[in-house]
């Protein structure tokens, strides 16, 4: 992996887009890393022009698309998300991603799985990725994002939406405002957040 997070861009998270692979039965780790390598470079950097960049440092879509990966189900969410995402950025919002936390809580070793379930003293845990406690993006990825999860953090769904949560079966609500969340929350879960 240091042969990859050494490589340019210097990225030591987001680099290694999930996906099936085929290398030969005799590959040295140093040509299994030269295939990812070169999926990142074909699939994400050769798309990304100086424009783009501009625009959205690749640091930050790679973090908001590792956000997505994690917080979205299928493209169609991580487009709206992504834009519920954008819009708490731009109007300085704490992200406050239950993801943040369980890659926080995760990357402890006395954890004993890497992505826990969320409990609510969580959102009090001294970590940069603690999107509770700290203002705008996590200092890197949490996860490995797909490409379909770049390119939804470069295109969100424009929305009024601030807030969202999936119920258990996958069904998406997304508001406006606190009040019609924790509304929302009672009438899927009996109590409000």
């Amino acid at each position: 992996s240091t042969y990859i997070t050494e490589a340019e861009p210097l990225f030591k998270e987001g680099k290694f887009s999930p996906g099936r692979y085929v290398v030969a039965t005799d590959a040295t780790p140093e040509n299994v890393a030269d295939v990812l390598y070169e999926h990142f470079n074909t699939e994400i950097l050769s798309r990304y022009d100086t424009e783009v960049e501009k625009q959205v440092p690749l640091a930050d879509a790679l973090v908001i698309a590792s956000l997505l990966e994690r917080e979205a189900y299928d493209f169609t969410d991580m487009r709206v998300i992504s834009g519920i995402i954008w819009n708490r950025l731009f109007i300085e919002m704490p992200l406050q991603l239950d993801a943040t936390l369980q890659y926080a809580r995760g990357s402890r070793a006395s954890e004993a799985v890497w992505w826990p379930k969320i409990v609510p003293a969580d959102k009090f845990i001294d970590s940069p990725y603690n999107t509770y406690k700290n203002a705008g993006l996590p200092p890197a990825a949490i996860s490995n994002p797909s490409v379909e999860a770049v390119v939804a953090a470069l295109n969100p769904r424009e929305t009024d939406c601030l807030f969202y949560f999936h119920d258990t079966k996958g069904k998406f609500y997304c508001t406006k405002t606190y009040e019609e969340h924790v509304a929302n929350l009672k009438k899927v879960y009996g109590r409000g957040s």
